[in-house]
């Protein structure tokens, strides 16, 4: 069984949002259905995707699980977004929070240090 999983972000102003998230992911998006969507693949079947609807803008919670969070953090650093916090659960799982300009939260996650 294929399942695709399109996880959305509502936004206040598509233009601001796509030049944030651009930067927080590292490229382009994969495709533009519309003027004010757009959608990136962050792996096979798993998409995030931005949609300009204002009176949602800002609710959304969702967290990536990478295997390489150290790296991705400080790429995203470098591209300059910084992380409005960090997390680390009792098991050493990290956690590291980032915000949109609407107040959207992106979470990165990865494995205990070993």
């Amino acid at each position: 069984m294929t399942v695709d999983l399109f996880a959305g972000l509502p936004v206040s102003d598509f233009q601001r949002a796509l030049s944030w998230y651009e930067r927080l992911l590292g490229n382009e998006p994969a495709f533009l259905p519309n003027a004010t969507e757009a959608v990136w693949e962050l792996a096979e079947h798993r998409y995030l995707y931005i949609e300009e609807l204002p009176e949602r803008a800002g609710h959304a919670l969702h967290t990536v699980f990478v295997d390489d969070l150290d790296q991705r953090v400080e790429s995203i650093a470098g591209r300059g977004i910084n992380p409005a916090s960090r997390e680390t659960y009792g098991n050493g799982v990290r956690k590291v929070i980032y915000r949109d300009p609407d107040g959207n939260e992106i979470g990165f996650g990865g494995a205990p240090l070993e």
